[in-house]
């Protein structure tokens, strides 16, 4: 893996991409509302998501999970209805690890051989690819129909008389049977499950409700919950053995990096022992879904994990930061909360489970967005993820299937984002159907994304926070505005944000210490450039008096300074 460019990463879920369509059903089928496939992605659509200044891209949802569509005819089994959220089912209910999502095939029976050219057009394009690695939980009816013969199926050999052992691949609640009394959906016959597995959520209830994960069954990692929590990692775990076998499978397909979901509720014990296995045979990246910062350092350390979200520090606040409730100031205590591992983690201000920017449940407004997207991005070495339809203003309003109406894309059925269907364009992507304020925003993450991929400052260069020197400076807003510096070799980039809706001149005091932790020296002339305007001319940096900068509503100014 190149370790000296900045990693962009742009989450897609196949299933929504692109799709066009005349109309949308609420709970609507594939043959009403379509889906979108692996051929969406063509050399022309790969080709303009890389020059959004993008080096990886997420496919998620890509490999086989429960849904309500009929496959039997391919010689996939049907799921039943009541065990299926949305029409389409999550992503994250997988039912074979072994195959792809046959709805994103365009013929069904080739569906490997049509995700393993996927793969080689993200290659060819100059792109990475990453999946999801669920190790959670499974379907509830996971069965792996395509696995080689070889390959025991999870809970092939389970004794399912004993509710924790430690060569079991699921926990059981022997003697009881599996019952939903919150209505979900039944077919011709009720849905039986005996004994009555546990549930995704570490629910150890026969009886889970509709807010928990019912439709998944959690894995055996070797740690009896009912009994002190005692570990049982010696010998390894049958499970661990098993999710060794599909780690190295699918990233034998070619795939680049692994976003591994709601990793903490999976033993560190786990990762410390398979993913330098996976290493050892494969360059590739593991990135953790990972929310309570006091395991942060262990799944790092412990875990050997190349990235972590950062959702619940940087994320939490920017949001607080762009709507206003809390100064912008916090900022400054996210980096200095996590001790020295903040490039390790992976910023975003969307992904699939987050609010959209754009929604009334938000923001109201993709502009108000930007400046915590330019925080996001440029603050220091770290990767950074874009969601499709982020850069486009996509608003999520829409009171789709299961998910309903939340401020989110849904996740759960089949389903299409207009904003990316007239971008799309029918497989030939342009600005051409885009709104004017699409256009823009667009243009401005294309930008930004674009400085962080190839200027070398940002993706190497130390980072130093400015908001203390300027917290009762008169000229700079502190809850409205946040600075910074990045300093590599002879170029130092100055950063300052606008979280405000009017355009602001403010006055940036850089300390002394600045000039000597970065190496500047003081009142040097230097070429400045304007990494957004691209406008250059001869300027300094002093402690002496405050920098001027004018700053346009919600964005800011990216300012290069080369010595």
């Amino acid at each position: 893996m190149e370790t000296n460019k900045k990693m962009v990463i742009y989450q897609t879920l196949p299933r929504l991409f692109g799709n066009r369509q005349s109309s949308h059903v609420k709970y609507g089928n594939i043959e009403e509302n379509g889906v979108g496939k692996f051929s969406a992605y063509t050399e022309n659509v790969l080709t303009e998501i890389k020059a959004l200044g993008i080096s990886h891209i997420w496919y998620t949802g890509v490999i086989e999970h429960a849904t309500k569509s009929d496959f039997t005819a391919y010689g996939i089994p049907k799921d039943h209805n009541a065990v299926v959220k949305g029409t389409a089912g999550s992503p994250y209910a997988i039912k074979d690890y072994y195959d792809v999502d046959p709805a994103l095939a365009d013929d069904v029976s080739c569906r490997m051989e049509e995700f393993e050219a996927l793969i080689k057009r993200t290659h060819e394009a100059g792109l990475k690819a990453i999946i999801d690695f669920v190790p959670n939980h499974v379907a509830r009816q996971y069965h792996s129909d395509v696995r080689a013969p070889f390959i025991e199926d999870l809970g092939q050999t389970d004794d399912t008389s004993k509710a924790f052992d430690a060569n079991n691949n699921f926990y059981y609640l022997p003697g009881q049977a599996l019952e939903l009394h919150f209505g979900a959906k039944q077919e011709d016959f009720e849905y039986s499950e005996f004994p009555a597995k546990v549930t995704g959520n570490d629910c150890f209830s026969p009886n889970p409700s509709r807010n928990d994960w019912y439709e998944t069954v959690k894995l055996n990692y070797g740690i009896d919950y009912l009994n002190g929590r005692t570990t049982h990692f010696d010998p390894v775990p049958n499970t661990w053995e098993k999710m060794l076998q599909i780690l190295l499978f699918w990233a034998s397909k070619g795939v680049d990096a692994f976003r591994c979901d709601m990793a903490e509720m999976v033993p560190v014990a786990f990762w410390q022992w398979v993913i330098p296995k996976v290493k050892e045979q494969h360059d590739v990246l593991f990135i953790a879904e990972v929310y309570n910062p006091a395991e942060y350092h262990n799944y790092l350390i412990n875990g050997h994990f190349d990235y972590l979200y950062d959702k619940v520090g940087l994320y939490d606040t920017l949001r607080l930061v762009i709507t206003g409730e809390a100064p912008a100031s916090q900022i400054t205590g996210c980096w200095q909360a996590l001790d020295g591992i903040q490039s390790r983690m992976l910023n975003f201000l969307e992904n699939h489970d987050e609010q959209r920017i754009a929604s009334d449940f938000f923001a109201g407004d993709a502009r108000k967005g930007f400046p915590g997207m330019m925080v996001s991005t440029l603050m220091n070495t770290n990767p950074v993820m874009v969601y499709n339809g982020q850069e486009l203003g996509e608003r999520g309003m829409d009171e789709e299937g299961f998910s309903g109406l939340d401020g989110r894309t849904t996740i759960f059925d089949y389903w299409s984002m207009e904003s990316v269907r007239h971008w799309f364009n029918d497989g030939q992507p342009d600005d051409g159907q885009l709104t004017k304020e699409q256009k823009e925003l667009r243009d401005k993450y294309k930008a930004l994304l674009n400085i962080a991929l190839t200027e070398p400052v940002i993706s190497q260069g130390i980072f130093h926070d400015l908001t203390y020197a300027n917290l009762k400076n008169p000229y700079f807003n502190p809850h409205r505005q946040y600075a910074f510096l990045r300093k590599q070799e002879n170029e130092v980039i100055l950063v300052v944000a606008n979280f405000d809706k009017a355009e602001q001149t403010v006055r940036v005091q850089i300390p002394e210490n600045a000039f000597r932790v970065c190496g500047i020296k003081d009142n040097k002339a230097a070429r400045l450039t304007d990494l957004f305007t691209g406008q250059t001319s001869i300027s300094t940096l002093t402690d002496a008096w405050p920098y001027q900068v004018e700053l346009p509503p919600y964005s800011g100014r990216i300012l290069k300074f080369t010595y």
